[in-house]
């Protein structure tokens, strides 16, 4: 699988997803707690507030903080940009081939992958896309790198098996379930963990809080 390719096209597909979206439900909570619908849009436009200066300006104004710091720029962004422009901008920056150090392509490709279900499951909007763009992903959530922004320490000794991917990792008692759930709750969020299940889920369960 080429990449880049592919992640250019899951831009467009979120941005299609976007575009159906009214003004309240672009209003509304998405999973990330401290962001709507409309701040995880800003996050995912490639270009938008990712100048290099900029973001050492507002890391250095949070104090050496990444987090907040990103956190800035999605509110300023936000605030200062239409859902049609945000749409737009996903649109034209699709083919963006910025890789972040430490996490390279597969960082934005799974920030594409996770964000779109940190809007699309609150909405109880269905995403419908190849499952097969989930393998990608995954390999990089349980890898060291995946460790870096993505999955926090201590992920109980569980085998994680994928229900609708030849995919497995791990060894331990069995947490089976779709791709797509497994990838969220690898990712800190329990919104799907209804949808998973075997004798490791509690385990699982208890470690994402």
């Amino acid at each position: 699988m080429d990449i880049w390719a592919t992640l250019a096209e899951e831009r467009r597909a979120t941005a299609d997803l976007l575009a159906g979206l009214t003004d309240d439900q672009w209003a509304r909570p998405s999973l990330c707690s401290a962001w709507t619908v409309k701040d995880v849009a800003v996050h995912l436009v490639p270009t938008t507030g990712k100048g290099m200066g900029e973001f050492v300006w507002a890391t250095v104004r949070a104090r050496g903080n990444v987090h907040r710091a990103s956190e800035s720029l999605v509110a300023k962004y936000a605030a200062a940009m239409s859902p049609a422009e945000i749409i737009g901008k996903l649109r034209a920056d699709a083919e963006d081939r910025f890789a972040p150090p430490g996490v390279g392509a597969l960082g934005p490709y799974t920030d594409v992958l996770v964000h779109r279900l940190d809007i699309a499951v609150p909405l109880g909007i269905a995403v419908d896309r190849p499952i097969e763009h989930w393998r990608a992903s995954l390999d990089f959530l349980v890898s060291n790198k995946g460790r870096r922004g993505f999955v926090k320490r201590g992920l109980p000794q569980v085998t994680l098996r994928a229900s609708d991917l030849d995919w497995s990792h791990g060894s331990g008692p069995e947490v089976t379930g779709p791709a797509a759930a497994l990838g969220l709750s690898l990712c800190g969020r329990a919104a799907l963990l209804d949808r998973l299940n075997g004798p490791g889920r509690e385990s699982l369960a208890t470690w994402v809080g």
